[in-house]
């Protein structure tokens, strides 16, 4: 089951990059700001200039897999964008899911253990 909602919308992905809040690993740039439907919505893109297109779809697989590991213990109401490094193409999906997870504490959205405020452990 899909803890997310996908971004589509250009705009979204627009104002996520003018005022969101940047942070950066070796694989991937993560763009964070305050969501306003009160879900996790998450939007994934990887530059031409990562390589072909079955380049970037791995690069892009590798990032939902490691939201996939993670996805339970981010505080909802944020919204997300995460744009593919070239670099990310060498890495496993384990080292993806550290560095997601590393990225999301400095971001201070991560909810630690169940008995936290956030609504992500409980389903709707």
């Amino acid at each position: 089951m899909q803890r997310y909602i996908s971004i589509k919308e250009n705009k979204d992905f627009k104002r996520l990059y003018y005022r969101g809040k940047s942070f950066v690993a070796s694989d991937f740039v993560m763009y964070v700001a305050k969501g306003r439907i009160g879900k996790i919505r998450i939007g994934i893109t990887a530059g031409k200039k990562i390589g072909s297109a079955v380049k970037r779809n791995r690069a892009k697989r590798l990032i939902r897999a490691a939201l996939g590991e993670v996805s339970y213990n981010i505080s909802p109401d944020y919204d997300f964008v995460f744009v593919a490094r070239s670099r990310i193409l060498e890495e496993k999906s384990y080292n993806v899911a550290f560095n997601l997870k590393k990225q999301l504490k400095a971001a201070g959205v991560w909810c630690e253990n169940e008995a936290c405020e956030c609504s992500a452990h409980k389903t709707d």
